[in-house]
């Protein structure tokens, strides 16, 4: 089953969101409005107390793995996992416990940490390491593991945001056309 309810939260999807019938989306999830969320995807809200929060026009890419940091005694409050608009997660990302803000690319095979606070347009190099409660500053494409700000985003590097999230827009659209699943 792709959508699960867990502890009584169901996942709560926008319009027209595809979810691939190969993913899972467990528990207190909120996709928003024409996001995606492709082959093998797993997204596991199942923390009581902190959630998954997935903005419009977001693509989650084959392979990705998202879940949150329990609240306990190490850690009273947890770690919810929000992601803003526009945003691409690359295939075979993790994401755990993070704020990611809006227009973000996070590369292929990137693994974002508890606590960690990424801002609005910001390029996350494929293979980069961001550990927990590092903040990553807008405006800059950050490589390494563990990452290092690289330099200044371009204004081409810029535009690429809305570009890509529109393509994903298109190709997400094509697969509920053709049968694919939809919340």
């Amino acid at each position: 089953m792709t959508l699960r309810t867990f502890q009584g939260r169901a996942p709560q999807l926008g319009a027209r969101v595809f979810v691939d019938p190969s993913a899972v989306v467990i528990g207190d999830v909120t996709l928003g409005d024409d996001s995606s969320v492709w082959p093998l995807t797993v997204i596991r809200g199942d923390m009581h107390g902190v959630a998954i929060r997935i903005g419009a026009r977001t693509s989650i890419q084959d392979g990705s793995m998202l879940h949150l940091t329990h609240a306990g005694p190490f850690n009273p409050d947890g770690y919810a996992l929000s992601i803003g608009d526009e945003v691409i997660v690359g295939h075979k990302v993790v994401l755990h416990g993070c704020s990611i803000g809006n227009r973000v690319l996070v590369g292929m095979g990137a693994i974002v940490m508890d606590g960690a606070v990424v801002e609005d347009e910001v390029v996350i190099g494929a293979g980069s390491l961001v550990p927990p409660g590092k903040r990553l500053e807008s405006g800059y494409l950050y490589v390494g593991s563990p990452v290092r700000q690289a330099r200044p985003l371009n204004d081409k590097e810029r535009a690429f945001f809305a570009y890509s999230a529109g393509s994903y827009v298109k190709l997400k659209d094509q697969h509920l056309i053709e049968g694919g699943s939809q919340g």
